[in-house]
């Protein structure tokens, strides 16, 4: 492998040695052999203890004495992370962590948006327009449509009033980039500001029933656009 160069070199071992662990090259209880790792890479002991100090602290691996560096498994990983959940799409397991992700969002949002539309204030509101305007703007940007996206979803849990509930952006924030990365890059994605709009207007018009059903649409429209992603996958058809 190319040797890297001296600028992000501990975060471009992070990325690489995270994506095997977490792609199933090393697996559980696999040790790791760092000085080799680091020849292989072309990297100082140095730089592979550094982003070994990285990987522990999000699950993946551990180090003991007599037993070495190994990999951790993997209900030790911290799922939420956002690193994680990069390697994941890019290692052949999206398509779980995006049903995973759909379930909890079916849980948390409706409910969200009904009570955003009881306790919603003006400053919510513009937040909330602010976003869907910039989801207007992002067509055919699918870093951007992300972002936008991201931006929307913060702001309707903010809008709940509840400082608890407007923290689950912590938890879902991460996976809703990822699945926007992949489905705003898909050349059959359609518009997504309808389906946003229509429960902004609910939660405008102080309509707690209808924003959470305009929610339910969009989760709806969600998993079609999740259908675009596995359509192609036999595993995911089986």
């Amino acid at each position: 492998m190319a040797a890297y160069s001296a600028r992000g070199v501990h975060g471009q071992v992070v990325h690489h040695l995270g994506a095997r662990i977490v792609g199933g090259e090393f697996t559980e209880g696999d040790t790791l052999d760092v000085r080799a790792l680091g020849e292989q890479l072309d990297v100082s002991l140095t730089v592979m203890r550094e982003s070994l100090k990285v990987l522990a602290g999000k699950g993946l691996i551990d180090a003991r004495q007599k037993r070495g560096t190994f990999v951790r498994a993997r209900s030790a990983w911290n799922l939420l992370d956002p690193d994680v959940i990069h390697w994941r799409t890019v290692g052949g397991d999206a398509a779980r962590l995006l049903r995973d992700l759909a379930d909890v969002r079916s849980i948390v949002e409706p409910a969200a948006a009904r009570r955003a539309a009881l306790r919603r204030t003006d400053a919510d509101l513009a937040a909330l327009d602010a976003a869907l305007d910039a989801m207007a703007r992002a067509q055919g940007d699918s870093a951007a449509a992300a972002e936008a996206d991201a931006a929307f979803h913060r702001a309707l849990l903010a809008a709940t009033g509840n400082e608890l509930l407007g923290r689950l952006d912590l938890l879902l924030e991460p996976g809703l980039r990822e699945r926007d990365r992949l489905v705003h890059a898909h050349p059959a994605a359609g518009d997504p500001v309808p389906s946003h709009r229509a429960v902004v207007d609910a939660v405008r018009d102080r309509d707690a029933a209808r924003a959470e059903s305009a929610m339910h649409d969009l989760l709806a429209k969600s998993t079609e656009d999740l259908g675009l992603l596995t359509a192609d996958d036999p595993a995911d058809k089986a």
